[in-house]
């Protein structure tokens, strides 16, 4: 065995060790007795065998609750689906998904934890009721749930709406072919759906619990269960990861859409100026990480031949794109169906205006090297196939070309974006920012976001023949104030418990102790367990009636002098 191998393999079954001992731990300092209605947690989306920071996240947490005296009870798959979304294999729809290895890896996980394991049990009648049907009649397909251990009488479960995007994000891109293959995979998913569905609505009879902690919300396992969850009036908070390293963000509502509360009154002081200008500077060099992935691990300038060919023309646009199968596109396709219907757009606009360089450049996730993340349905492809690089007022700079596109913002006219974070950055620079897709950023007067394709149309006409985009004074202070918040208040750091593992992307615990995880020796832990179980979050954000601000829309957000 190669020694990387043997070294990666005995860094993993350590970290396995440290998580049963720590399990342990827990299980022998849990109070005896608990008056405490129980909370459950379901997170099978989150990984297969390793380790990831939304699986830590949810293990973490419960940690938390039942060393504070909160029963906890665990959803847990046991090959419960005939496809799963990460055990899809994208050359070959129907093999099956690698369960011995996943249900080893959750045994691991749920030690000396109390666990509800749940199996696959077919439904002829909905088997029936899918065979015949074409690839949009599945993903708009309805059951009735009036039948079985769901609530009588009940609405009917939106199954093809609910897994559709699971669909897009297992397959790596937006547009689906009408062909048996594809369908083949959509039923499946849909009645994986359903059995998660019956499942989860006896687990939550049998356990009556008074929260349910659930990963994400779109994946379709926990989609479903958040639909049931929902409709029997339970509260439901959902996680994903936040914009720190090994932070996450936790919220009564949808956690991809990342609705962030800020006082009106809120204003960054000289302190918080100086910690978020700390953080810009190196955010501008390339040096950050998301959900652990190093995305630039360079970053050049602009250089000599670009800025002759700059010099040809009267204004440089660059336009900054997604990745399309990305659980934001959920969120951010309201007045374009999809971002290629969104870029087709643009192009229009490109054509008419030879005056102008326009600088389209891939999001540096889309082709991931190393992983099987890489998109099937790319910006590359768009471009070559609607033959952009024909025009010589474009420039497309691919995934991983490492260019700096804060360069590119401080020479540009004015920035276009669908929902990218570059246009959160950009409005703090002071940039005017043009965006067609919803963003997390958008909830607040931050960027130019017009109300429909048409507007997005005039808006960027009206932009390009103007002498001066007049950007109002708002824009830039709501985006710091955001900003700030997302990173410093929003994001509950989870560093105390956590280190880089043996797999990128992938982490392990740290060595700690039990009691590190009390309430009165973590803030992040005194956050979670008061926001779960208490339904409180911070004393800021008690105030939001008071603004109008619904509860199920607050995130959980650490405590701080302001």
């Amino acid at each position: 065995m190669p020694k990387s191998n043997l070294l990666t393999r005995i860094t993993g079954w350590q970290n396995h060790l440290r998580v049963i001992n720590l399990a342990r731990q827990v299980a022998a300092h849990v109070p005896k007795t608990s008056t405490a209605q129980p909370v459950v947690f379901f997170n099978a989306s989150t990984r297969i065998t390793g380790l990831s920071q939304n699986a830590a996240f949810a293990l973490l947490t419960s940690w938390g609750l039942r060393l504070a005296g909160i029963p906890v009870r665990h959803f847990v798959c046991q090959s419960g689906m005939s496809h799963c979304v990460l055990g899809t294999s994208r050359d070959h729809y129907q093999k099956a998904p690698p369960c011995e290895a996943c249900v080893r890896q959750s045994r691991r996980l749920n030690n000396a934890a109390d666990v509800y394991w749940f199996s696959y049990h077919p439904d002829a009648e909905l088997e029936a009721a899918l065979r015949d049907l074409p690839l949009d009649a599945l993903s708009n397909f309805e059951f009735n749930t009036v039948k079985g251990a769901l609530v009588t009488p009940g609405p009917s479960i939106p199954l093809g709406r609910l897994v559709l995007p699971s669909l897009r994000w297992a397959l790596r891109k937006h547009s689906l072919p009408d062909d048996e293959e594809t369908r083949y995979l959509l039923r499946q998913y849909i009645l994986s759906a359903y059995n998660i569905a019956q499942e989860f609505s006896a687990f939550l009879d049998q356990t009556k619990p008074s929260a349910a902690v659930i990963f994400n919300g779109v994946m379709y396992p926990e989609a479903v269960a958040r639909w049931v969850a929902q409709s029997r009036g339970l509260r439901v908070i959902t996680y994903e990861v936040g914009f720190q390293r090994f932070s996450a963000f936790f919220c009564e509502g949808e956690a991809t859409a990342y609705p962030i509360y800020i006082p009106k009154d809120f204003e960054l002081n000289p302190e918080q100026n100086a910690r978020l200008d700390a953080y810009l500077e190196k955010r501008f060099q390339g040096q950050f990480s998301m959900a652990g992935i190093r995305f630039w691990p360079e970053m050049r300038g602009l250089d000599a031949a670009f800025l002759r060919q700059a010099e040809n023309f009267r204004q440089i646009v660059p336009v900054f794109t997604n990745v399309v199968y990305d659980t934001s596109q959920v969120h951010a396709n309201t007045i374009f169906p999809h971002m290629f219907a969104w870029l087709d757009v643009v192009l229009e606009i490109i054509r008419s205006h030879p005056e102008t360089l326009f600088v389209i450049r891939a999001h540096p996730d889309e082709m991931r090297p190393g992983t099987a993340k890489q998109s099937r349905e790319s910006v590359r492809q768009w471009v070559a196939q609607r033959e952009v690089l024909k025009l010589p007022n474009v420039v497309f700079i691919d995934s991983q070309e490492y260019l700096s596109s804060y360069e590119l913002i401080q020479r540009a006219k004015f920035v276009i974006v669908y929902n990218s974070s570059i246009g959160l950055e950009a409005s703090v620079m002071g940039a005017a920012v043009l965006c067609g897709g919803k963003a997390r950023y958008t909830q607040y007067p931050i960027v130019f976001f017009p109300e429909s394709s048409q507007a997005f149309r005039e808006t960027a006409e009206t932009f390009l023949t103007a002498e001066e985009i007049k950007v109002p004074a708002e824009f830039q202070r709501n985006a710091r104030r955001f900003l700030y918040y997302q990173l410093f208040r929003a994001s509950l750091s989870f560093e105390d418990f956590l280190e880089d593992g043996y797999r990128k992307g992938y982490v392990q615990l740290l060595p700690f102790s039990w009691q590190a995880l009390l309430p009165e020796n973590s803030p992040t832990m005194r956050v979670l367990i008061d926001g779960i179980a208490n339904g409180s979050f911070d004393r800021q954000s008690r105030l939001r009636s008071k603004e109008g601000e619904p509860i199920e829309r607050q995130p959980f957000m650490l405590e701080e002098n302001l």
